[in-house]
C-alpha cells in the first residue's frame, strides 16, 4: 500500500514539474512574439482593419505618448505607420564634412536612353553620389527628390526613388505627356544630416514655444504653451474634452485658467546644432542642391477665376480666420477656418481654436456638401506619434460623416515641397514633412476621401518650392479639387 502511495506521489510531482516547464515554454514564446512582433494595419473597402505582421519598433517618449491609451486595433496601425516611416541610415559613428554627400560631384546618368519614348514608358535614371573629396559613398541615407518636366508645357511629374545603401540610388518615371522631357533630381540632406534630423525630432520637439495671453482687468500675464510641458509648476490644462488632444500652458501667477484669451507662436529655438552638425545644412552647398547629369539629362517622347463668389468680411485676422463668401448664383456659401493648436499664427483668439474633428462632428453632410482638410506643416517639429493621434481623430470623425451622409465629398490636400535654409530645415524641412505625407495617406487609404498631391505638383513644377507655392500651383490643385466636386460626367 506504501509502495502505491509513494508512486502516486513521484508521478504527480512529475506531472507538475512538466506542468511548470511547459507553462514557462509557452509564456516565454508569448513575451518574444510580443517583443519582436506587431501586425501591419490597413483597411479595407468597409473601413475595417486587416493585419499582417511586421517587426516592432521603437516608440517616442514625447510627453508620454507611448503610454497613451489605444485600442488594439489603433496601436497596431501606429506601430504599422512608424514602421513604415523607419529611415535607413546606417550608424557609421561621426562623419567629418568632408566625408559627407556632396551634390556638385554627384552625378546621374539616363539607364535606358532611347531616340525616342512612348507616352506611358518607364524611365528609369542612375544616381551615384560621392563626398567632398569625390570619392564614392559607401553607404545610403540621402534624401533626393526627383522630377521630370517639361517648362514650356509647364508639366511635370515625380520619380520613385529607391535606395541600395551602397551610394547608388535609382529613380523611376512614368513619361505622361509627349514632347521634349528634362530630369532634375537634387540632394535635400545627406544622409549625415537626416541623422542630425531624427536626433531633433526625437530630442528636441519643443523647438518651436507657444504663448497664450491671460487677461483679467487690468492685470494681464503671458505663459508658455505646448502639447505637454515639462517641470513640476503648476498647469492649465485645456485638453479638448471630446477629442482628447492635449494642449498645456503654465498656469499665471495672479490669474485664473479661464481667463487665457489667445494663442500665438512664441519663436524658435536657437543654438540647436554643433559646429560640425551646422555643416551639414549649408545653403548653396548640401540643402536642396541640383544633382548634374553624366550625360543627356533629357529624352524625347512621341485660368479662369470663379468670378461671382463673393467674400464677407468677417473682420478675421489674416490666415487665421474665419472666412465666409458667398456665391448666389451658383447657390455656394465657402467657409474657412484654421485648425486647433499647434498652430503657429502670429495670434489666434482661445474661441477660434476649433479642432478639426469637432467641427466635422457639427456637419451635417449630403450630396451638397464638400469638406476640404488641410493638416500637417504645424506638427512638423513634433514626434510623429503627435500627428498619428490628431490625424485619428480626424479620420474618426471623416468615416462616421461619410457613414451618416454617405454623398459627401472629402478632399484632403496632401504636405507640399518647400524652400529651405540652414535654419528652415531644423524646423520645416521636406524630410519631415515627406514623414507627414507617408503618415496621412496611408491612414486615409481606402476611407472614401479623394486627395489633392500637393506633395508631387510642387515637386514636379518648375518653379521654386515654397511653403505657399505660386499661384499656377495652385490653381493646378483648385482644378483637381474641382474635379472631384464637379466630375465630368455630371
Amino acid at each position: 500500500m506504501w509502495t502505491n502511495f509513494f508512486k502516486l506521489r513521484l508521478f504527480c510531482c512529475l506531472l507538475a514539474v512538466l506542468m511548470v516547464v511547459v507553462l514557462v515554454i509557452n509564456v516565454t514564446q508569448v513575451e518574444y512574439l510580443d517583443h519582436e512582433t506587431v501586425s501591419a494595419i490597413f483597411i479595407d473597402s468597409s473601413g475595417q482593419f486587416v493585419s499582417s505582421q511586421v517587426t516592432e519598433i521603437s516608440r517616442n517618449p514625447y510627453c508620454g505618448y507611448e503610454h497613451q491609451t489605444l485600442s488594439s486595433q489603433e496601436r497596431l496601425e501606429e506601430d504599422s505607420l512608424l514602421a513604415a516611416l523607419q529611415w535607413q541610415v546606417p550608424d557609421v559613428g561621426p562623419v567629418p564634412f568632408v566625408k559627407s554627400t556632396d551634390p556638385s560631384s554627384s552625378y546621374f546618368v539616363i539607364l535606358n536612353s532611347a531616340a525616342f519614348f512612348n507616352v506611358g514608358s518607364q524611365l528609369e535614371v542612375l544616381v551615384h553620389v560621392q563626398d567632398f573629396e569625390r570619392k564614392p559613398k559607401k553607404y545610403g541615407g540621402d534624401y533626393l527628390q526627383a522630377r521630370i518636366h517639361s517648362p514650356k508645357l509647364q508639366a511635370g511629374a515625380v520619380g520613385r526613388v529607391v535606395d541600395y545603401q551602397n551610394g547608388f540610388y535609382k529613380v523611376f518615371f512614368t513619361l505622361l505627356w509627349p514632347g521634349k522631357v528634362k530630369v532634375s533630381v537634387s540632394l535635400v540632406h545627406p544622409s549625415e544630416g537626416i541623422r542630425v534630423l531624427q536626433h531633433l525630432q526625437e530630442e528636441k520637439p519643443d523647438r518651436v514655444y507657444f504663448k497664450s495671453l491671460f487677461r483679467s482687468g487690468r492685470i494681464s500675464e503671458t505663459t508658455e504653451c505646448n502639447v505637454c510641458l515639462p517641470g513640476s509648476l503648476p498647469l492649465c490644462n485645456f485638453t479638448d474634452l471630446y477629442t482628447g488632444e492635449p494642449w498645456f500652458c503654465f498656469k499665471p501667477k495672479k490669474l485664473p485658467c479661464s481667463s487665457r484669451i489667445n494663442h500665438f507662436k512664441g519663436g524658435y529655438l536657437k543654438g540647436l546644432l554643433t559646429a560640425s552638425e551646422s555643416a551639414f545644412f549649408q545653403s548653396g552647398v548640401n540643402i536642396k542642391m541640383p544633382i548634374n547629369s553624366n550625360g543627356p539629362d533629357w529624352v524625347t517622347v512621341i485660368p479662369r477665376r470663379i468670378k461671382d463668389l463673393v467674400e464677407f468680411n468677417l473682420g478675421s485676422p489674416k490666415n487665421v480666420g474665419p472666412f465666409l463668401a458667398v456665391d448666389q448664383k451658383h447657390n455656394i456659401l465657402l467657409k474657412y477656418r484654421c485648425h486647433g493648436p499647434p498652430i503657429r499664427f502670429t495670434t489666434v483668439f482661445s474661441s477660434e481654436l476649433h479642432y478639426v474633428a469637432n467641427e466635422l462632428n457639427g456637419i451635417v453632410g449630403g450630396k451638397n456638401t464638400v469638406v476640404a482638410i488641410a493638416v500637417w506643416s504645424h506638427f512638423s517639429t513634433f514626434p510623429l506619434e503627435v500627428y498619428i493621434r490628431r490625424l485619428r481623430n480626424i479620420r474618426r470623425a471623416v468615416v462616421q460623416l461619410l457613414d451618416r451622409s454617405p454623398k459627401t465629398v472629402v478632399v484632403i490636400r496632401t504636405a507640399n515641397a518647400q524652400e529651405l535654409g540652414p535654419e528652415v530645415s531644423l524646423f520645416n524641412s521636406d524630410w519631415y514633412n515627406f514623414q507627414l505625407d507617408t503618415i496621412l495617406r496611408r491612414m486615409f487609404s481606402g476611407v472614401g476621401v479623394y486627395l489633392v498631391d500637393a506633395w508631387e505638383m510642387t515637386l514636379a513644377h518648375y518653379l521654386p518650392h515654397k511653403l505657399h507655392p505660386d499661384e499656377v500651383i495652385v490653381k493646378n490643385q483648385l482644378d483637381m479639387f474641382l474635379s472631384f466636386v464637379c466630375p465630368s460626367e455630371t
